[in-house]
């Protein structure tokens, strides 16, 4: 909207439109290779936008000269913008561990590595997705520390606070029309590769595990297929419309939001995904608890925030709590509760299963 003068609800509509077509008439390969070419965006994007703002801001130092200047409210640190941890500790954990666990824990991020074929690519994939993830997320947060240069510019609400999710695109109007233009592919490349995988996954999930075999008996896979591009065109559509009503509302922002779905998701399937990796004792009492956690005290917390008494102010570090109790309740609760039975329980792969065990199960579905 910034680089075009378009309306917002122009350009959800216009990407909801285009991720539509490639996802329902591509379908899986489609959307894993388009995230492959947006994720190569990405890193180029992120990489020219921060380099382009410091210059902007006469290069590095003279940016963290002019945060030093900068006051904080309520604190009386000198220079806290420039300080390692910043004047709000708490609040700084509360983003990182939201962003840093989140992603082990969402279904859409790790559904993409059951495609995978061979073990050792699941190596490589480990490695590239660290590396990508170190580049986009360091990027996003050595970036978005330097937002405070732009407050004079930033929109301001009616109340007086500022537009929190208008920063980043001030910060970026400032930019030569070309880094601009790369920046548009950049975002377009994020927000389609997660909106993709989102409706992918959700509406997968629905088709496979619910409605197949409890509403529709002896569904043949071309009706499955039928189905799910249904379905996929049904969350794109609320999506745009979710997006939209967002824009047209003041109740949050976008990290707000995202700290809801995240601390939702990630909040129950954190603790069974993580320790179902390196234990065989996870019970399915446990895998319950972590869903009803996760998503209870997100929505929990969300409902009172509507009433104007949340359980926790920040919704961030409500999404960030559920995910660390995620990981505690899992493994707590399997030590009272029946474990999941397995069906080859040798005396020798009593925790992870080794490589011997591994060739072992191999040879014998061979």
């Amino acid at each position: 909207g910034m680089a075009f003068g378009l309306p917002y609800e122009v350009c959800v509509i216009g990407m909801a439109v285009i991720t539509c077509i490639y996802v329902v008439l591509g379908g899986y390969m489609a959307t894993v290779m388009n995230d492959f070419i947006q994720g190569i965006v990405m890193l180029v994007g992120i990489v020219a936008v921060i380099v382009a703002v410091l210059v902007n801001n006469g290069g590095f130092t003279e940016a963290i000269n002019q945060l030093s200047l900068i006051p904080s409210e309520g604190s009386e640190m000198a220079g806290p913008f420039v300080s390692f941890f910043g004047p709000n500790l708490p609040d700084l954990l509360g983003v990182v561990i939201l962003t840093s666990l989140g992603t082990w824990g969402l279904p859409q991020m790790v559904q993409k590595f059951y495609a995978i074929k061979s073990g050792p690519a699941v190596k490589q994939g480990a490695i590239i997705s660290t590396v990508f993830a170190m580049i986009v997320a360091g990027g996003s947060y050595f970036l978005g520390g330097f937002g405070r240069l732009y407050g004079g510019q930033v929109e301001m609400t009616a109340a007086g606070t500022p537009v929190y999710d208008s920063i980043i695109p001030t910060m970026l109007s400032t930019l030569p029309d070309l880094l601009i233009g790369i920046v548009i592919v950049l975002v377009l490349s994020a927000s389609m590769s997660t909106l993709s995988s989102l409706v992918l996954t959700s509406s997968s999930t629905l088709t496979l595990d619910l409605i197949k075999d409890n509403i529709v008996k002896d569904m043949s896979e071309k009706r499955q297929l039928g189905y799910m591009r249904v379905l996929l065109v049904v969350f794109i559509a609320i999506s745009a419309v979710m997006a939209i009503m967002q824009y047209n509302s003041s109740i949050t922002f976008i990290a707000q939001l995202m700290s809801i779905s995240w601390g939702a998701l990630a909040g129950s399937f954190l603790g069974p995904f993580f320790w179902g990796l390196y234990s065989r004792r996870i019970s399915k009492a446990a895998v319950w608890a972590s869903f009803i956690v996760g998503v209870g005290l997100t929505t929990g917390n969300m409902i009172a925030g509507f009433f104007g008494v949340p359980l926790i102010a920040s919704p961030i570090n409500c999404g960030a709590i559920a995910m660390v109790l995620s990981l505690i309740i899992v493994p707590l609760v399997s030590l009272f509760t029946k474990k999941v039975p397995f069906e080859i329980d040798p005396p020798h792969a009593e925790g992870a299963i080794d490589r011997e065990y591994e060739q072992e199960l191999l040879e014998k579905e061979n």
